[in-house]
């Protein structure tokens, strides 16, 4: 990495931004906004990650030439969709075990992704990832102008009408965050409406607990849980009126209904859904993998036990017996 750190006269350190008081061409720099030298260790690691990062782009560009990989030269970005989902639940899978171990490796097999899915927009003459690394940089200084100050040109960092230095909450943040993107999509000519930029590709339960809070930030919401826990019992009753009627299209609809109000209800209790599920499902694999194995300890396959048996020891696994 080239290039010398830019002086910005704020009482603080952060990483500096491509583009910003930074060498152009640079995968990463940084920048003082400090009156003091940056500390060994912190530029150390910068320089680091900056290099180990470059390395990645290389050894990607290679896999995909001539002299390369055959299967990474046949891959296009819409091969590549199923690796990047798999690569994004497998670190989030690191993250619930609390594996620090397998959390650095699952990371870099997820920048592996980005860089894959980016050298191949390269070669189709789409972006670079430079150009990638580039938006994002410039997105979280426009967004953070409570931390940012203006840049070198005398252009503002972020939107907002809030200047550098001032303290916010976090709520606060949230909602500055809202309202610069709000005027980015009005600059840009873009008017999806509020539900409109909530991705249809998203897992269903995550994408009605975003729905919800998209449609609450307008004031269309419960005023508290006990509303939302009354939906979940009025929806299912309308389930069980469904199923007594035998429809399997309105057992479907009545179901989608029940578990939209379930995802709303976990946004009201301050719950994420997905991460509450993934760990029903964890408790759920632990336990049934105990029964399976006190059963195969008395010469028993968990098929030949009876129902009453399996329940029996079921109860006793939940309770620690």
């Amino acid at each position: 990495m080239t290039g010398t750190p830019a002086e910005v006269p704020v009482p603080r350190k952060v990483i500096c931004i491509v583009g910003r008081g930074c060498p152009a061409g640079d995968l990463l720099a940084y920048a003082t906004v400090s009156t003091t030298p940056p500390d060994d260790e912190r530029d150390n690691e910068l320089r680091a990650a900056a290099d180990g990062f470059a390395h990645l782009v290389s050894l990607m560009r290679t896999l995909r030439s001539e002299e390369g990989c055959a299967w990474d030269r046949e891959q296009t970005l819409e091969s590549l969709r199923p690796y990047v989902i798999e690569e994004t639940y497998e670190v989030v899978d690191a993250i619930d075990r609390g594996d620090p171990a397998a959390l650095r490796d699952e990371l870099g097999d997820f920048l592996l992704e980005a860089v894959f899915l980016a050298q191949v927009a390269h070669e189709q003459g789409d972006f670079h990832i430079s150009d990638s690394l580039q938006a994002i940089c410039d997105k979280l200084i426009r967004r953070h102008p409570h931390v940012f100050p203006p840049a070198a040109d005398g252009t503002t960092a972020g939107h907002g009408g809030v200047a550098a230095g001032t303290p916010l909450t976090s709520d606060d943040v949230k909602r500055q965050w809202d309202a610069i993107k709000s005027e980015e999509r009005a600059e840009a000519g873009e008017e999806p409406g509020l539900l409109g930029t909530v991705p249809e590709s998203l897992p269903a339960l995550l994408r009605a607990y975003r729905l919800g809070k998209r449609a609450a930030s307008a004031g269309f919401d419960w005023p508290d849980p006990s509303g939302v826990e009354e939906k979940v019992i009025e929806e299912l009753g309308e389930l069980a009126n469904a199923r007594t009627e035998g429809s399997r299209a309105a057992i479907e609809e009545e179901l989608g209904d029940t578990l939209f109000a379930i995802a709303n209800l976990a946004r009201h209790l301050g719950v994420d859904p997905e991460t509450a599920l993934r760990s029903a499902n964890r408790k759920f694999t632990e336990r049934f993998t105990q029964l399976e194995a006190r059963f195969r300890d008395r010469g028993i396959e968990l098929s030949d036990a009876s129902l009453d048996e399996m329940e029996a020891e079921w109860r006793r696994i939940k309770t620690g017996l």
